[in-house]
């Protein structure tokens, strides 16, 4: 081995070992916490500075410093998250929402901290803790494992963290202490995220932004390791250390040689986009909160107060004026997070990323150095730029599809990150780059008045975004993803178009922002910053449109006028402790709704005692009769033929026949774990069988997604009422209606509302209603888009008997009318009294 391979190869292992350190401990917060730590590096920079503050500010010895930080202070951070912000968090249930923007509030809450405690430049002196000898990292990585796999093998406390881990409720009722092992679990990742930083403090810039930010990308290495096993994690990180320090050995000439560099110095981040975006995401689950300030109204006061305010500035002139142009600017980019996040309720952390690339482009086509285009005027630089970042939203829109939680909080900061870290920061792309003003708005007031009326339109557009069938779309898909694909909302395509959408409205705010201050300036468009952004939008209401303004003018005037991190350190705080803070829109009062009844219904409202057809009758004929039409083929409803359903060695369905006959209701019975609801899945598109095939009316729809079998015609309900809770019930309904079978029937809401006996609840939220009345509401929806087979997944479950019986008058009446129905089912009174057809499943088959 060279000697230039062989001192690379060392380089390479010392910073996998920093990097392996991190994986061990967010894996580590992970299975004893259910928490990815997104605030890992945000301690790590903290322990860095402490330590750095005691040897070289206070003279303390290194050993008794890097003791007390190491064991002390490292290891007190984890408790304090654990006691002061992720413990009542648990108490609220195993919410990903709140543990989520609660780990970025303490992200947002060190950095600023630190920012006001030591200033934002960089320090080069942190001392020193193992030498320059990388085989003393490697060597305590090693350790560190070997004593984490030990303990959680052989001793009783990792027995109590492996029972945790999987199932917190069994364990806790199994006498083990789950919140003892938690506060373990963040005390030492605490402990690991303190070494990471000390021993990576030294050879990176030491400043409350940059080691933050390195340790988020190696994050990576705990995802590649499905956030379980230890040795993939350091294997991982080592691996793609002595990979990256290998790559510096290599220049090849012409326009490959920025590209290599740039991998060769950001390999972590490319390892971060490919764990993100192409291996199998982590933490699944849904993580945003669902529609907590949705529906809540801004007074008109409030946006008469608010649009003085932004007018004040008019008035300034200097340095406060040059300061307020940033503000709109600012709240253009932040409203692109009320679509995508607000509304939509999709994670978006790296927004940032858009603003930067549409300041990027506004500058380059304005000097005429975009590759292709010409010069363009500066206002036909700014559009041109939002049209061509506006497809780039893609990046993110794209993984949405498939991925939720967790997993698309990661590809949305892996995006941002890879942006920043290979366009942003390469000279190649804004070396020498300046950006000027339009002509006739040199002066910031002029500016300013168009920036205003800039935001004013853009303000326009997102809330007639919000409203109609889009709108009522989008809330959906927000409240409850699975119900909205059941109604026919095509949510696929609804969730490119907010992330497309907000790619734009970002790029629009950047642009401005970048003519604003007249540069382009990187470090202004980083991820951190990004991160900033989701959280101040999230504390102050993510779907009110006063949020972005109110966001805007805390960022930029809390920075201004006080110490840089101000505004950092406040918004941190408030989302940290999102659990017992809620965000500050929903101090709003609600949205009323549209004139209620003069009638009003005391109590529970009454189910209608005969419900009415849910078709309109035939017209009389007015003219001769028509001759007689051919006889129709024989309809053949929706068929299962074989089908099978394997999750891994588990068949859960085995070569099953079935078929929903249309005027008929066909019941399916069986213990728990029969199969009955993967067959129901089955059916519904939710879940794509192993073998065999769906059919609809001699139609193969084997592969086609629920939203699809939908607007064909197979509508169903959940276990669970599969409710909007942000939208009324008339808008529950109407959702249904509009995106089912058949649409744009102006008559198919009334008609679902009388079916279901929902009139008199109509305006009412669906939040918070008793369950009858939500099942109700999932029944009416289903109805709503006339479809001609209807799924029940156990229709009956929570209702008294009342309500059973009513409900067992309109499934006859669905029948009677010529709709399949399926009806999987418990009750057996229920059963008997609608079921022309019964099935017994047991272990995966059809019996009977």
């Amino acid at each position: 081995m060279s000697s230039l391979t062989y001192d690379l190869v060392l380089a390479g292992l010392a910073v996998g070992s920093a990097a392996a350190l991190t994986g061990i401990g967010l894996i580590v917060t992970y299975r004893a916490t259910g928490v990815l730590n997104l605030a890992h590096g945000a301690v790590a920079m903290v322990c860095a500075y402490v330590l750095r503050n005691l040897v070289v500010e206070w003279g303390w010895p290194l050993p008794l410093a890097a003791c007390v930080t190491l064991l002390l202070v490292a290891p007190g951070i984890g408790l304090v998250l654990d006691r002061a912000v992720f413990r009542p968090a648990a108490v609220l249930g195993p919410d990903p929402a709140t543990t989520l923007v609660a780990s970025i509030g303490v992200f947002v809450l060190l950095v600023g901290g630190a920012a006001l405690v030591w200033g934002t430049g960089a320090r080069a002196d942190a001392p020193v803790l193992l030498g320059d000898d990388p085989w003393a990292q490697l060597a305590t990585v090693v350790l560190v494992a070997v004593a984490v796999g030990a303990v959680t093998r052989w001793t009783g406390p990792g027995r109590d963290l492996r029972a945790v881990v999987d199932d917190r409720e069994l364990a806790a009722l199994g006498g083990i202490d789950a919140d003892r092992v938690a506060a373990a679990g963040w005390a030492f990742g605490s402990f690991t995220a303190g070494l990471t930083g000390v021993l990576l403090a030294p050879y990176v810039r030491l400043d409350p932004y940059g080691l933050p930010l390195l340790v988020v990308e190696v994050i990576a290495v705990a995802v590649a390791a499905r956030m379980r096993s230890l040795p993939v994690a350091v294997g991982t990180a080592l691996a793609v250390g002595v990979a990256q320090a290998q790559l510096t050995r290599f220049h090849p000439e012409g326009w490959a040689g920025p590209l290599v560099q740039a991998v060769a110095t950001n390999l972590f981040v490319v390892a971060l986009l490919v764990a993100a975006l192409v291996l199998p995401g982590v933490g699944a689950r849904d993580a945003l909160p669902r529609a907590s300030t949705a529906g809540a109204r801004v007074p008109p006061g409030l946006w008469v107060a608010a649009g003085v305010l932004f007018l004040l500035p008019l008035g300034l002139a200097g340095d406060d004026l040059r300061t307020a142009v940033q503000v709109p600017a600012l709240a253009v980019v932040l409203l692109s997070l009320v679509v995508v996040t607000g509304r939509g309720g999709q994670i978006a952390l790296g927004q940032a990323a858009y603003a930067g690339l549409g300041a990027l482009f506004t500058a380059l086509l304005a000097a005429g150095r975009f590759p292709g285009l010409p010069r363009l005027a500066e206002p036909a630089a700014l559009l041109a730029a939002v049209v061509l970042v506006a497809p780039l939203g893609l990046l993110t829109g794209w993984p949405a599809i498939r991925r939720h939680g967790l997993a698309l909080a990661l590809a949305t900061l892996a995006v941002g990150v890879a942006v920043s870290r290979f366009v942003f920061a390469q000279p190649y792309a804004t070396a020498g780059l300046v950006l000027s003003r339009p002509a006739g708005l040199a002066s910031d007031r002029a500016y300013y008045a168009v920036e205003l009326a800039v935001l004013a339109g853009a303000l326009l557009l997102v809330a007639a975004l919000r409203r109609g069938r889009t709108g009522r779309a989008l809330a959906a898909l927000r409240d409850h993803e699975a119900g909205a694909g059941a109604a026919g909302v095509r949510v696929p395509a609804l969730k490119l178009l907010a992330f497309v959408a907000g790619a734009a409205l970002a790029a629009l705010g950047g642009g401005l922002l970048g003519m604003g201050v007249q540069a382009f300036d990187p470090a202004a468009y980083d991820p951190v910053r990004g991160l900033l952004w989701f959280a101040a939008v999230l504390v102050l209401g993510a779907d009110s449109l006063l949020s972005p303004l109110v966001a805007a003018a805390l960022l930029v005037g809390l920075d201004a006028g006080a110490r840089g991190g101000a505004a950092a350190a406040v918004i941190g705080l408030l989302a940290a402790f999102t659990a017992r803070v809620p965000p500050l829109a929903s101090l709003l009062p609600s949205s009323p709704g549209p004139p209620r009844p003069r009638r009003t219904v005391p109590g529970r409202p009454a189910v209608a005692p005969v419900p009415a057809s849910p078709h309109p009758p035939a017209r009389p004929a007015t003219g001769p009769a028509p001759h007689p039409a051919p006889p129709a083929p024989p309809a053949r409803g929706l068929e299962a033929l074989g089908v099978t359903l394997r999750y891994g060695e588990f068949t859960a369905l085995d070569r099953v026949d079935l078929l929903v006959a249309p005027g008929r209701v066909t019941a399916l019975v069986g213990p728990n774990g029969a199969g009955k609801s993967s067959l129901f899945h089955c059916l519904a598109g939710t879940a794509r069988p192993s073998a065999g095939r769906v059919r609809l009316d001699g139609t193969d729809i084997t592969g086609r997604p629920a939203h699809a079998r939908t607007r064909l015609g197979v509508a169903r309900t959940f276990q669970e009422p599969a409710v909007f809770p942000s939208l009324s019930v008339e808008d529950n309904v109407r959702v249904g209606g509009e995106q089912g079978r058949v649409r744009d029937d102006p008559h198919t809401v009334e008609r679902a509302l009388r079916l279901l006996g929902l009139t008199g609840v109509r305006h009412l939220p669906a939040g918070g209603l008793a369950t009858g009345t939500l099942r109700r509401v999932d029944v009416a929806r289903a109805v709503a888009g006339r479809p001609h087979t209807l799924l029940l997944d156990e229709p009956a479950a929570g209702l008294d008997a009342a309500e059973t019986a009513a409900l067992a008058r309109v499934l006859k009446a669905l029948a009677a009318d010529g709709t399949a129905v399926l009806v999987v089912e418990h009750d057996p009174d229920l059963v008997a009294d609608v079921a022309d057809t019964v099935h017994v499943m047991e272990a995966g088959r059809i019996v009977s």
